[in-house]
């Protein structure tokens, strides 16, 4: 028995109540609150702070959310704005308890400290959060404040009192991993179409293919306050060797595996559902999870590995080229994209650039540029192996020229890599990578990326 299986039943039980709570507040049948200006959300919003009723505060909390969710883009904005700025923490009150900490360094003095740095604002979300429902609507309101975002700097302190709230409401405990497959709810098959974000699913027929094979699998996160919105998926596939390309892997017709013969494990898609949750990682644990979880039903799996998107590197090699990098110029100047595959003459050089960029290209903080190779060498991946024309599809060459990737995921050496990346920024990479990151030297920025040979 796994450690997931032995946590079900609690997860099963809080899942349970949730759902309850749910039909409870549709039975109640009680209206929407009218759509109100964003004034008068504040103002209801000091007196959710005020009101010592929990009943009261539950009603008050859902007529704050449901009004907010009938304002358009505009009084969204304004409302969130009055909320950072009108609920910020009281200077006077930090003073006062520094100034008290001073005369008496105690640990009650340092709790002060931190109760009067507080935000009034996150207690007004932890009050939301009591309405049934209310998380899911609090994900999407920070989906509408990342929008703001990009033009309000100044909305990043509630960003940051929301995201803190929603790590510590996502957090691994309350969170349920289920298989997803061809008899789940018509509901959540149609979110998996909607949601999936790597290689996009057109038809039924299409997603048929990819759960009802006993060859593939799906899982993904759930949180019981959210019933079947998945938080994330993964999508599988049980293989004999190692695939080199996508096209093989969703090949139509294929000829299907009896998974008791699978060697390999293959994660080819992962896809994040609520943007509301950006920044709050939850693929890393259900990897984890899938790896236990069929390691226990197959024996006989010997391999774990990605085939994996490399979405910026056609973008990062168009900046280098104009930026007058010559391998890049070299490389760009042999053929139109769409001729590339029966350029062979080039091929090296391009695999050479493909190696660099995912390996020795790093943004000011010294991570990994592109966004996938952080995730998974972040999760303590090594980069296993460059596939040449393994996404021969559009989006897949307008991103990366048809490369993608093998990530392998070793669990004897998953936690050394992890610790390696995240203290000293040092990358496993296999020997495939590794002879492609040889000579020519001028492929090298000067500094060179920190490469620990697999």
């Amino acid at each position: 028995m796994t450690a997931h299986d032995r946590n079900r039943p609690a997860k099963d039980l809080l899942e349970t109540l949730f759902r309850r709570l749910r039909k409870l507040a549709r039975a109640a049948g009680r209206p929407l609150a009218e759509p109100s200006d964003p004034d008068a959300l504040i103002v209801q919003c000091q007196a959710l702070l005020d009101e010592r009723s929990q009943s009261s505060g539950v009603h008050l909390a859902g007529d704050i959310l449901a009004a907010y969710d009938a304002l358009g883009d505009e009084d969204k904005h304004r409302f969130l704005s009055a909320l950072a700025q009108g609920f910020a923490p009281d200077a006077e009150a930090i003073r006062g308890a520094m100034a008290a900490y001073d005369a008496d360094p105690s640990p009650l003095r340092m709790a002060a400290i931190s109760r009067a740095a507080e935000a009034p604002r996150q207690e007004v979300l932890r009050r939301l959060n009591q309405a049934p429902m209310a998380t899911g609507a609090l994900v999407n309101m920070r989906a509408d404040l990342l929008r703001f975002l990009k033009t309000d700097p100044a909305l990043r302190v509630l960003d940051q009192d929301l995201a803190h709230l929603l790590r510590s409401w996502f957090n691994r405990g309350f969170l349920v991993m289920r298989r997803i497959d061809w008899s789940s709810p018509a509901d959540l098959l149609e979110r998996i179409i909607r949601y999936e974000a790597v290689h996009s699913i057109a038809t039924w027929d299409e997603l048929r293919a990819r759960l009802l094979p006993s060859d593939r699998r799906c899982y993904g996160f759930f949180h019981p306050a959210l019933g079947d919105e998945p938080l994330i998926f993964v999508e599988v596939a049980l293989c004999a060797d190692v695939p080199s390309s996508i096209q093989s892997l969703l090949a139509q017709g294929r000829e299907e595996l009896d998974p008791a013969r699978a060697k390999v494990a293959v994660f080819y898609s992962i896809s994040n559902c609520q943007a509301g949750l950006a920044g709050i990682s939850f693929g890393q644990f259900l990897i984890k999870q899938v790896v236990e979880d069929l390691g226990a039903e197959y024996p006989g799996l010997e391999t774990y590995v990605t085939l994996s998107p490399i979405p910026g590197f056609a973008r990062w090699l168009k900046q280098a080229a104009q930026q007058g990098d010559q391998a890049a110029q070299g490389t760009l100047e042999v053929a139109p994209m769409r001729e590339w595959h029966v350029h062979d003459a080039r091929r090296a050089d391009l695999m050479r650039l493909g190696a660099r960029y995912l390996v020795g290209e790093r943004d000011g903080e010294g991570r990994l540029l592109d966004p996938v190779a952080r995730f998974h060498v972040g999760n303590g991946a090594r980069v296993e192996r460059l596939c040449w024309m393994a996404d021969t599809s559009a989006r897949g060459m307008a991103q990366s020229h048809g490369l993608m990737v093998n990530y392998l995921y070793d669990l004897k050496t998953v936690e050394s890599n992890h610790n390696a990346y995240a203290r000293h920024r040092v990358v496993n990479a296999g020997a495939a990578i590794n002879g492609l990151l040889a000579p020519p030297r001028k492929l090298w920025r000067a500094a060179g990326p920190k490469v620990m040979a697999g």
